[in-house]
């Protein structure tokens, strides 16, 4: 069975996980990916922030590897001649370029446009950033917890009130969503790089993907300029789209907005006397009334745990979910349902699960094509491959050009 993208070649350049995480997707759908590391091995896997699980092999990283599985490791000195020829030999039979190099630093490991498709012409040259390749803040690096959360106005929006912002990002979630555009814009260019023959460039940057999830709010704010309301449960439009805790200490949320639903919530949960109460007539009544409903809604979900009211509020068709914790999506029987973490299978350190990413074929092949691979793993397969020969790859490992 054949996979949608296993004709292709792609050359990433890059580190940590925005860029990365692209190529794990590209890698899963059956693309041939040869990560392009330093010597000392793309910066995250030295990140000591991070738990190792203990296995066969040691420590094994299993956050490295969601971005990074299935791919060919070569390490490669850019800052030498050799080590930048070594490069253009691979790009003569890419498809894709892909990197998170800042513009100068293209430039200077001669891995810019204007070099790579010189070599080949109909290369996709793409390029993640954290603010993108032109303006004033072209320059300037960016981790997704200050381009994506902090510059787009996230965190801000976030924040109920006049709170602090929020205490921080969960990890790699600004990175992940890049990743996500990224793909859709390299796919793109690839498109058109086909039907044209004419080599395309495509970027993206944390700052831009970030406005973009954003966009209900952005799409008033580029007209009034108005900030973002903070709004607390009890500040929110109506009671039926709220979070509110139950009888066990757990949460759920609603999310009903249709103004009738107010009379199948109010029924689910024994309080038809609401109905009739004029505090609470029409929609923009209950807006006013909020301070007041909030608690007293919480007052009646505490005579039940969660899944009890989840019963009861499938059986009377309102939209709701139990506010989960990650540990317990892991088992989750939807997720499980829908093969959202496989278990992989690799000799040195024994069954592992991982995730899928967030789309299903049938009846292609995509799926996760094994660990990550260690630094230079496949350093000599990638070169022989290239059509180096073995006194040419020999003489770079002499060198240091390569590892």
């Amino acid at each position: 069975m054949s996979a949608p993208l296993d004709d292709l070649v792609v050359v990433e350049i890059d580190n940590w996980m925005a860029s990365p995480s692209a190529g794990a997707i590209l890698a899963d759908l059956g693309a041939t990916v040869i990560k392009i590391e330093p010597h000392g091995g793309d910066a995250m896997r030295g990140d000591g922030r991070r738990p190792k699980v203990d296995g066969p092999a040691g420590h094994y990283d299993f956050q490295f590897d969601v971005d990074n599985r299935g791919k060919q490791s070569i390490r490669v000195d850019l800052s030498s001649v050799g080590g930048q020829q070594v490069i253009h030999r691979l790009i003569g039979d890419a498809r894709i370029f892909m990197c998170n190099l800042l513009p100068d630093r293209q430039h200077r490991f001669r891995l810019d446009p204007d070099t790579l498709f010189a070599i080949n012409p109909a290369l996709v040259h793409a390029t993640v950033t954290g603010y993108g390749t032109s303006g004033p803040d072209a320059a300037r690096p960016g981790f997704d917890v200050t381009a994506y959360f902090a510059r787009s106005g996230m965190f801000d929006a976030l924040r109920e009130s006049d709170q602090a912002p929020v205490p921080g990002a969960r990890p790699a979630q600004g990175d992940h969503t890049t990743g996500l555009a990224f793909v859709a814009g390299i796919l793109a260019a690839l498109r058109l790089a086909e039907r044209t023959g004419i080599g395309q460039t495509v970027e993206t940057s944390l700052f831009e993907a970030a406005v973009w999830t954003q966009a209900v709010d952005y799409s008033a704010a580029v007209i009034d300029r108005a900030p973002v309301r903070k709004r607390a449960r009890h500040e929110l439009f109506m009671p039926t789209c709220n979070r509110y805790p139950c009888g066990d200490g757990q949460w759920l949320v609603l999310h009903n907005p249709e103004p009738a639903a107010w009379t199948t919530f109010c029924e689910a949960i024994d309080r038809e006397q609401w109905l009739s109460d004029p505090r609470y007539q029409d929609p923009a009544a209950r807006f006013r009334q909020m301070h007041e409903l909030v608690p007293l809604i919480d007052e009646a979900l505490s005579h039940r745990n969660r899944d009890a009211w989840g019963e009861i509020f499938d059986a009377a068709e309102l939209i709701w979910a139990p506010v989960l914790a990650i540990h317990e999506v892991v088992d989750d029987p939807q997720a499980s349902a829908i093969g959202l973490f496989p278990v992989l299978h690799d000799e040195a350190i024994g069954d592992y699960r991982t995730l899928n990413i967030p789309m299903r074929f049938s009846p292609a092949d995509v799926r996760p094509r094994g660990p990550a691979p260690a630094p230079g793993q496949h350093t000599c397969n990638v070169l022989a491959q290239a059509g180096f020969t073995g006194a040419e790859i020999a003489a770079l490992f002499e060198a240091g050009t390569v590892s």
